[in-house]
């Protein structure tokens, strides 16, 4: 048999291992879901058949005989016939979208976009008596009994699938078939050869005994509320608490964790993984890094939900990455059905502010509207907003807080205000002298690089560390590797927060959530009050016998003058803060609750049922086998959407494996690099200079451009 590829290099995947391992993925993903797992299968076989048609094996080489658009998904539709004539409208809906949009596509590329005078005879049906011969060899070999298809009923199965397209697409909802095929598709072509093994690992839901243990320490670990019957839960309670053990511990199937940060989600996923490694020997434990992929396309760009591997037993990531769903974004179904009946943990919610609060409110709304049971941890909610999530989630929620006795038990930091970080030298230099791990969080990744620059110059025989966003992957889990101070068997290493010397740690908010380090003082910049005190978490956080009661110091900067300088915050809001914090007096834990609610009165819940395509109540408002090209989120939000390489890792990255990828990419927001050129691998990141790029520093968005190129990457 002629041989037949699905992709080109550096996989170069035959199309009967890939139509194969997208088989396994389907039935697998069908079968959790309680579909017809036969459809499946037929659905993942028939999706690429088209991908015989010799311009398309033609174009895999480089070698393409004409530049008119070709879809190998048309191809595969001429193959309709080759199935039971009951499987059809499973079988299109698999087929017709699982790459595009069928209308309205971002390149007006999709099946409906095509129909409107497209070629389908002289250049796509081709001279279909010779190259079908290979599809059909195909089909049989993988179990599809197929006669010769004439010409006539191919094109007539063509015209049954436009016809049945044009119908389903001018109806509200969504497609289960579209999600099963999208997610099999991703899933093989993720895993590639690996695909059989990978399956076995599937749908399983984590043995979580682990978060079983007690201690007097951690006062939730004895709070027998976790077994109450109702569905949902909402836990309010100081850094150290318990809190994390607490919200798995009522957790049945299989979890989404998620965190507000891409850099809080390594630390949160090296954590998860460590610690239930013993109990699940084969755990499937994913995190997904990046946001959303962007393709460039020659009228505007598409973002894509779709995750590299469905069915994980736990998967950590941030809220963006669930609540694009809203928007109908591609590969929404997949996500879709992968959440349905899964426990979601929403952790550290009070770190959200404007639209992503809202997103998470929609989101919210969403998880409980498929069957989720949601479970909410915070360490301080603004009253108005804890009152909304009760109202989304209704009567069946457990609440859960602390005492006023058990806060007293985490009274640790002493606040003291100052004028600005440049006024900090002199605590900086004593703390050095008195040998402490000093932490100094900016609000802002320059700012960060900055600062840093100037204490590792004035301090260089002090080991000094920066964190932020903006690094390659590789390099920020060696940097939290360091901070950490802890090997891969858990022993300390004496660096940073292991350490028994000084050092210097400079770090944007990445900080605040999950990073599990103890330093002795911090000085910061004013953030809104709740995230504040989610950052006075990493100083004096070790609890023991010998700490509880201990104060240590934390030095809080003024709030700037104006909006710009505060970004990304309000400067009403850390104007605000900064009115409520001590000066020169211990924070008690008690009083945090009652300052939240006056720095918070109200909040702003700004509306996005406009944007939504889930409606409150209840409606769908897409069209089916559709999907949003370009999201709200870009216009929304500032997040860290989208990747970039380096031009150096440009030729690793595109002949390396899916992890090694996912390391040598760099977070970074859409319009800092929309205007460079795009891998056509993997993510599809955006190629950077390398001058853009320090490993110390990190990524210097300022020196993203097109004139920074290295000539000699170019020509290679």
């Amino acid at each position: 048999m002629k041989i037949l590829f699905a992709k080109s290099d550096p996989e170069w995947t035959s199309l009967q291992k890939h139509l194969e391992h997208v088989g396994m993925a389907a039935k697998a993903f069908a079968r959790y879901l309680e579909m017809d797992t036969d459809l499946a299968y037929m659905g993942a076989i028939l999706h690429d058949i088209g991908k015989a048609h010799p311009e398309f094996q033609k174009r895999l080489t480089g070698k393409p005989t004409s530049s008119k658009v070709l879809r190998h998904e048309i191809s595969s539709l001429f193959f309709l016939s080759a199935f039971p004539e009951e499987t059809y409208p499973q079988l299109i809906e698999m087929v017709v979208g699982h790459h595009k949009s069928v209308k309205d596509d971002a390149g007006r590329k999709g099946l409906l976009d095509l129909d409107d005078g497209y070629d389908y005879i002289d250049y796509h049906l081709g001279k279909w008596e010779s190259w079908s011969s290979d599809g059909i060899e195909l089909l049989n070999i993988l179990g599809i009994s197929t006669p010769i298809i004439s010409r006539e009923k191919a094109l007539e199965n063509l015209d049954t699938a436009l016809t049945y397209t044009q119908q389903l697409s001018s109806e509200r909802g969504y497609s289960a078939w579209r999600g099963v095929l999208m997610g099999a598709d991703h899933f093989a072509s993720a895993v590639i050869h690996d695909t059989e093994k990978q399956i076995t690992r599937v749908f399983k839901a984590p043995d979580l005994s682990f978060f079983n243990r007690q201690s007097e320490l951690y006062p939730l670990s004895l709070n027998q509320d976790y077994l109450s019957p109702k569905t949902h839960s909402i836990v309010v309670a100081c850094t150290g608490a318990g809190k994390t053990d607490f919200l798995f511990k009522r957790c049945n199937g299989r979890v989404f964790y998620t965190l507000p940060f891409q850099a809080s989600i390594n630390a949160m996923f090296k954590r998860l993984d460590k610690d239930l490694r013993e109990t699940n020997p084969d755990l499937d434990i994913r995190v997904l890094h990046a946001a959303s992929m962007v393709v460039e396309r020659s009228n505007g760009e598409e973002e894509s939900v779709l995750q590299s591997l469905f069915g994980s037993s736990i998967k950590v990531l941030t809220p963006h990455q669930l609540a694009a769903i809203a928007f109908g974004m591609k590969g929404f179904e997949a996500l879709l059905l992968d959440l349905k009946g899964c426990d979601i943990i929403l952790d550290e919610i009070h770190t959200y502010t404007g639209i992503s609060q809202a997103i998470v409110l929609k989101l919210v709304q969403i998880l409980k509207d498929i069957g989720c049971k949601i479970h909410i941890g915070t360490a301080t909610m603004p009253s108005v907003l804890y009152r909304k999530i009760i109202e989304i989630l209704g009567e069946d929620v457990l609440e859960v807080s602390l005492s006023n006795y058990e806060l007293g038990q985490f009274d640790r930091h002493r606040v003291f205000k100052i004028d600005s970080i440049e006024n900090a030298d002199e605590l900086i230099h004593q703390a050095i002298i008195d040998k402490q791990k000093v932490l100094v969080i900016l609000n802002k990744v320059d700012r960060a690089q900055d600062v840093f620059d100037v204490l590792r110059e004035r301090y260089s025989d002090v080991p000094a560390l920066l964190l932020h966003s903006r690094f390659r992957r590789c390099d920020r889990n060696q940097y939290e590797k360091q901070l950490i101070g802890l090997d891969e068997y858990g022993e300390p290493t004496g660096e940073f927060n292991t350490s028994n010397e000084a050092c210097i740690v400079v770090s944007t908010q990445i900080v605040e959530v999950s990073l599990d380090i103890s330093f002795d003082i911090m000085i910061t910049e004013t953030a809104p009050l709740d995230a504040l005190i989610q950052r006075f978490g990493r100083i004096n956080r070790k609890r023991n016998s010998g700490t509880i009661g201990k104060i240590k110091n934390v030095y809080v900067a003024a709030p700037p003058e104006n909006q710009k300088d505060a970004r990304p915050y309000d400067l009403e809001v850390l104007k605000n803060t900064f009115k409520e914090l001590p000066d020169g007096d211990v924070l008690h834990e008690k009083d945090i609750q009652r300052k939240i609610d006056i720095v918070f009165p109200a909040i702003n819940f700004l509306n996005i049922e406009q944007h939504s395509k889930f409606k409150s109540d209840g409606r769908i408002t897409i069209d089916k086998l559709t999907h949003v090209s370009k999201s709200i989120l870009f216009e929304l939000l500032e997040i860290d959407s989208v990747s970039c390489i380096r031009e150096s890792d440009k030729d690793e990255y595109e002949e390396s494996n899916f992890e090694r990828r996912l390391e040598l990419e760099i977070p970074v927001r859409y319009f800092s690099v929309c205007k460079m050129i795009q891998s056509k691998k993997g993510n599809k990141p955006f190629i950077i200079p390398d001058s853009a790029y320090d490993l110390a520093r990190g990524l210097t968005v300022k020196e993203i451009s097109d004139k920074n190129l290295d000539v000699k990457f170019q020509i290679l």
